[in-house]
């Protein structure tokens, strides 16, 4: 599958929990509502997604377009800022006031983001690569995100190289931590691809 639409499958199920989880309940029914779970669901498939963005799409950009330095950079730095939100999600509890101040700024965040990849940076990039480029790319970004990490680690450096030797030992951290606390069943299905 190209490396887009395994892409927009990842975005759209992002957006479908971002839907859900705008406007969430807070305070005592944000304990019983099940949002820890769904919030759960949001850090592990993000943090695979930016991990794997990291390794494989943004270096494709950048080599492609003129100007894919510029579009990689401000495309990671919405992601940095996502994945510090995402970390206050993971240290918080919902019921915290800190927690969904948190929540409601990624959900904000990442449809920014989203809208940032999908209407500026792909037509371009669809434009400048060719087919086969497209499903290398495309494979490689499945492949790695069986083994993405589940959790946001935002002091990671976000280059390539970083991504694919300390994200790699960081996703088997995480791995051997969602076992032992029970929160590898939070691990949400990849997306069907249609």
């Amino acid at each position: 599958m190209d490396a887009l639409t395994f892409l927009r499958a990842d975005h759209k199920s992002v957006l479908g929990m971002l839907e859900v989880l705008d406007g969430a309940p807070e305070g005592d029914g944000a304990q019983l509502s099940g949002l820890e779970t769904m919030v759960n669901n949001l850090i592990i498939a993000e943090s695979q997604h930016e991990a794997i963005e990291e390794q494989f799409f943004w270096p494709a950009v950048r080599r492609a377009l003129d100007d894919g330095d510029e579009l990689a950079n401000q495309a990671i730095a919405q992601e940095e800022a996502g994945k510090k939100l995402l970390q206050r999600l993971e240290e918080g509890r919902p019921g915290e006031p800190g927690y969904h101040e948190a929540l409601k700024q990624f959900v904000i965040a990442g449809r920014e983001h989203i809208k940032f990849e999908q209407d500026v940076v792909w037509p371009r990039f669809a434009a400048a690569v060719d087919r086969e480029e497209l499903e290398v790319i495309g494979r490689r970004l499945e492949t790695a995100k069986k083994v993405a990490p589940t959790r946001p680690h935002p002091n990671t450096p976000s280059d390539s190289l970083t991504q694919k030797t300390m994200g790699m030992g960081a996703a088997m951290v995480d791995l051997v931590r969602d076992v032992a606390t029970g929160r590898e069943a939070d691990n949400p299905p990849d997306p069907q691809i249609h």
